[in-house]
């Protein structure tokens, strides 16, 4: 039986590296793509260190050319995908009043149509194979709950969330699901970007934002990259084949759905 293939966008550090990892543990062959060609490619080297089959490549999701040869190449190199997971993305910390045109096309662009970028290059691959596919996409505890000062951050991941149930409806029929995932405050370099403009804001100390999102978490404890890659590993398998179109909470008891 031909080994699984799965791509993952942002796989050179936090939650996408987790995802990476944890995949192939799972038995998958793995594609890390990232926009820094030497984080992905240090992930991808220790994935094969251990015993893994892995792949780096270079791509820039806001860029749709580059999406779609991304996915051929992993296609080329490795014989097939099976799985593609849209985990790239960005925040940017500011009143919405206050957020200006350059973060809001960065955060539209990279969040949003790299997102929809990889969906329709996940699903042209899937169709000229002939086989099912899935497709998992993430969105946050901001997708169902607008936060303040992330409010253009929140905006695309509602975003997500719609383009997640679109896809799922569109795409059933040739057999590919269409899921996403929706962590909560994960300890990743992404909080710590968030906490420190956070507290530049609130004229606090570093690491006081944080905490106080942390105290809000019914199970008492930050998420870990390995949290959010337990769910992915789920939607990934055939265990999942009867779900599409969900976005699925995995953030330790915040927002309640």
């Amino acid at each position: 039986m031909t080994k699984k293939v799965a791509l993952i966008t942002g796989a050179g550090q936090g939650i996408g590296e987790g995802i990476a990892r944890q995949l192939a543990d799972d038995g998958f062959a793995v594609a890390l793509s990232g926009r820094h060609l030497d984080k992905v490619q240090k992930v991808a080297d220790d994935i094969n260190a251990e015993g893994g089959e892995a792949i780096a490549l270079k791509t820039d999701v806001s860029v749709r050319d580059e999406v779609f040869a991304g996915v051929e190449e992993v296609a080329n190199k490795l014989g097939q995908l099976d799985v593609y997971v849209n985990n790239a993305g960005i925040a940017h910390v500011a009143q919405l009043c206050n957020t200006d045109q350059e973060h809001i096309d960065s955060l539209l662009d990279i969040n949003v149509k790299g997102t929809v970028y990889g969906i329709q290059a996940a699903a042209k691959q899937f169709k000229k194979q002939g086989t099912p596919g899935k497709i998992i996409n993430a969105s946050s505890i901001a997708g169902h709950e607008g936060f303040e000062l992330l409010g253009m951050y929140s905006a695309t991941k509602f975003a997500i969330r719609g383009l997640t149930q679109a896809a799922a409806k569109e795409l059933a029929a040739d057999k590919i699901t269409v899921n996403a995932y929706c962590p909560g405050i994960v300890l990743t370099p992404m909080w710590d970007q968030i906490d420190e403009e956070m507290g530049q804001i609130h004229n606090v100390p570093k690491g006081e934002s944080l905490k106080q999102y942390l105290a809000g978490i019914a199970l008492g404890r930050g998420e870990e990259p390995a949290d959010v890659a337990n769910l992915v590993s789920f939607l990934a398998s055939n265990k999942a084949d009867y779900i599409t179109g969900q976005a699925i909470m995995v953030d330790g008891g915040i927002k309640y759905v």
